[in-house]
């Protein structure tokens, strides 16, 4: 789900906003501290700036750590040195502090390495074993002596009846153990970074934070018993207790709803920036609209009607449009906007239609030509496949304005396109096309009206992180004649079964798509590949057997999904690629292989291939037993509903807004502090908060906007300021 990658904010990274990203002359020189390099700090030199770089949240692509990189490096857990239940009392995987006398080491016999180092110790309650793998020798013999008195934190495991505890995070000699806090914080560490060299470092950071002015409302943070800003960070690094670094605590909210406020003014700011590229009213007499409504073999849903009324109020302002319109698979959003570009045509300007990849672009060309055609538009493809005299008379027409409706790629946005008038721009998945693309496209004719439109349902949580600064329209009913798609769960072992199934569909002339996870099999991995899957099926099927992947070049994809389409082969083995808009209405079967190994939405999406003719469909989800409780639901999720708000909502559950925008599969950036799971209760009363602020302070120049500037730079948000100052 790459679409939030460039929403989420300007300049976004690896697993958080880009953060103390560039050197800004306009940057108040209060913050300078925190935008030192992190070699400033005593004991950082090249060599642990370049471990602690793996581990600090921010993108480091273009720059090196900085001071301020290390505040929002938050802990992920805590050494709790108040619970010393002796080795009795300790339970299995608690993290337990233990008052031992050393007894006896253990060493591995010499030359086998693959053995572990044991110390044997006891306290009262009973034994323990203290495991270590490659350890030196003269290491620990130093830090436990045999006979003395030494204190241990770590993780506590039970075998078999017998105490042991492998790499104990801190091992101490009791005399010197008075001077060990009570409560520790445990951060992220990477291969040779020390716990030790990161918490000096942090705790460096902390001593030069600046006194920042207060950016939060007063009665807020009241409100929410908010600490400020350098308390709460203070209360995170140096916790008294476990509550004080919990995500639920007041300490660690108040920073996030710093982060989610910095995300919206900038949203915000777009918005308003956008908005103030004039805009105009867009009206028509509904001449072509009715061509089109009477050219469609079937009447509108309620939502598509509700959906089309919120866009028509939009373009009769006089600001300018910024809608999203989501809706799931097969809900009629290219309808939707079809109609809405006649709007623009009726105003006699144009619009177009981006897509991100190219077969998306020529199938809306291929939905919404003839329906254009019979309302006397003229309609136009601008790709990259398009070259020489065809690419030349298509950009003539574009700026002389015989082409109403222009429906392309990115391509349609280079510098050498040029409309006569671009009033209504629609850009499709999301995907790629973020805050500057949709600046790229406000440049492009007198400052158009944005409908961007995705199939990938978000939840309602999502949709305000990543599209803060968009009115949202919901397309919540398929259209008349949809037939729902009946899904069944199978086990691995009754492939066979299922292959002679498909033998039966085949033959009574079915289509059928098989999706595999990967390409081609590799060692690691036990899950059978797209190109060994279509050898199996061709033993059965022959040449029947068609195979799509995301390695293939363009051309060859085209001419497999072609042979798919026309019937030459009725089995089409695929990765993901098939998963957003190739359109086949007479597929009627879909078979997932290893289901259990996608995430919901991404199930939907490819259920959503099946079920858009006239036959009833089938989604076959083939998993792999045992199945984990998280594998469970998620497939009876998708035998229980076809509802994709539904199936996102439950997603998030499951697995977090990280996964859920694609963060762990992609690299694309979640929020670095603020976590869907326990924070989304704040995004309404955050949005609302960044309006207030910027509709009674649009240039932030009053005290609480000054503070708001720090605090844009802070979270990386320079782009939002640059657009303050642009006016």
């Amino acid at each position: 789900m790459e679409f939030i990658r460039s929403s989420l904010a300007h300049g976004s990274g690896r697993n958080g906003a880009r953060r103390f990203r560039t050197p800004n002359r306009m940057r108040p020189s209060l913050l300078d501290p925190l935008f030192a390099s992190i070699t400033s700090l005593d004991g950082v030199g090249p060599k642990i700036a370049g471990l602690i770089e793996n581990v600090v949240p921010a993108d480091l692509s273009d720059r090196g750590a900085r001071v301020g990189d290390l505040l929002f490096t938050l802990p992920q857990g805590v050494i709790d040195r108040r619970s010393r239940p002796g080795i009795a009392g300790s339970a299995q995987g608690a993290i337990v502090t233990l008052d031992l006398t050393v007894d006896r080491h253990q060493p591995p016999p010499r030359g086998n390495r693959s053995v572990p180092y044991r110390v044997h110790a006891f306290d009262g309650t009973g034994e323990i074993a203290l495991t270590f793998f490659h350890a030196h020798a003269a290491w620990l013999e130093k830090a436990l002596p045999v006979g003395e008195e030494v204190v241990v934190s770590g993780r506590m495991e039970w075998f078999n009846g017998r105490a042991g505890m492998v790499h104990p995070d801190h091992v101490a000699l009791a005399a010197e153990a008075q001077s060990l806090p009570l409560v520790e914080p445990v951060y992220p560490l990477t291969a040779g970074l020390s716990a030790k060299v990161l918490r000096r470092a942090v705790a460096q950071a902390l001593e030069r934070l600046p006194e920042l002015p207060e950016w939060q409302d007063a009665e807020l943070m009241r409100r929410r018993s908010f600490p400020a800003f350098a308390e709460a960070l203070t209360r995170l690094h140096d916790p008294r207790d476990p509550l004080d670094i919990s995500p639920e605590g007041a300490a660690w909210r108040r920073l996030a709803y710093d982060e989610l406020l910095a995300s919206q003014v900038s949203l915000a700011l777009v918005r308003a920036r956008v908005r103030r590229l004039a805009g105009r009213p867009l009206t028509g007499d509904g001449r072509i609209e009715a061509a089109i409504r009477d050219a469609l073999p079937y009447s509108l849903t309620g939502a598509q009607e509700q959906a089309l009324a919120e866009i028509h109020a939009d373009l009769e302002k006089p600001e300018r449009m910024l809608r999203l319109l989501q809706g799931d698979v097969g809900s009629g959003k290219t309808v939707v906007a079809l109609l809405a570009m006649a709007r623009a045509a009726e105003a006699g300007a144009q619009a177009a239609l981006m897509a991100p990849t190219e077969i998306l672009a020529r199938q809306h060309l291929s939905t919404i030509a003839p329906l254009a055609k019979r309302a006397g538009l003229t309609v136009a493809v601008l790709t990259g496949r398009e070259k020489g005299r065809e690419r030349q008379a298509v950009l003539d027409g574009l700026a002389d304005g015989s082409i109403h409706i222009a429906v392309g790629t990115h391509a349609l946005f280079q510098d050498s396109v040029s409309f006569r008038d671009l009033a209504l721009a629609v850009v499709d998945e999301q995907h790629r096309f973020g805050v500057h693309q949709r600046l790229a496209i406000s440049a492009k004719g007198d400052a158009p009206d944005l409908l961007v439109m995705t199939a990938t349902p978000i939840p309602r949580t999502l949709v305000l992180t990543a599209f803060g600064d968009m009115e949202v329209s919901r397309l919540t009913e398929k259209p008349a004649g949809r037939r729902p798609i009946r899904t069944v769960t199978l086990p691995m072992e009754r492939l066979g079964e299922l292959v002679g199934r498909i033998r039966d569909a085949v033959a009574d002339g079915q289509k059928i798509y098989w999706i595999c996870p990967l390409v081609e099999e590799s060692e690691e991995s036990d899950l059978t590949s797209a190109e060994e899957r279509a050898e199996t099926l061709r033993q059965a099927f022959g040449p029947q057997v068609g195979l799509v992947h995301g390695r293939m070049k363009g051309a060859e994809k085209d001419a497999a999904m072609r042979a798919f389409k026309a019937g030459e082969t009725r089995v089409l083995v695929a990765t993901t690629v098939i998963e957003v808009g190739v359109d086949v209405p007479d597929a009627t079967i879909i078979v997932i292989e290893h289901a259990e190994r996608f995430g919901l939405a991404q199930l939907h999406q490819l259920r959503g291939r099946v079920g858009r003719g006239d036959k009833p469909s089938s989604c076959v989800l083939l998993y792999k037993e045992p199945l984990g409780e998280t594998g469970k639901r998620r497939l009876s999720v998708m035998r229980e509903t076809e509802d994709g708000f539904l199936i996102a909502e439950e997603d998030l559950k499951l697995r977090g807004e990280g996964e859920v925008l694609g963060t762990r599969q992609s690299g694309t950036p979640g929020f670095q502090l603020a976590r869907m799971e326990f924070h989304a209760d704040m995004l309404e009363v955050v949005r609302d908060d960044a309006r207030l602020l910027l509709a009674r302070d649009p240039d932030l120049a009053a005290p609480r906007g000054e503070a708001g500037r720090m605090l844009l730079y802070l979270f990386g948000r320079d782009e939002a300021v640059r657009l303050l100052r642009a006016g």
